[in-house]
């Protein structure tokens, strides 16, 4: 293939950010998950994605 990809695959950055990690404007701005439920929903959405592309 043109890429030297010779076994499909998806890669992607989690990126944990914390004050004053140096990055403030680097990837996107900091903010806030409106309670701890919003940023266990965001987590169970990404656990779900990641398991269906493992199940493929």
């Amino acid at each position: 293939n043109r890429v030297s990809q010779s076994v499909p695959h998806m890669h992607i950055h989690l990126v944990p950010r914390h004050k004053k990690d140096g990055l403030k404007g680097f990837f996107w701005p900091r903010q806030r998950y409106k309670d701890e439920a919003a940023l266990l929903q965001i987590q169970e959405t990404l656990r779900s994605a990641v398991n269906r592309i493992r199940s493929r």
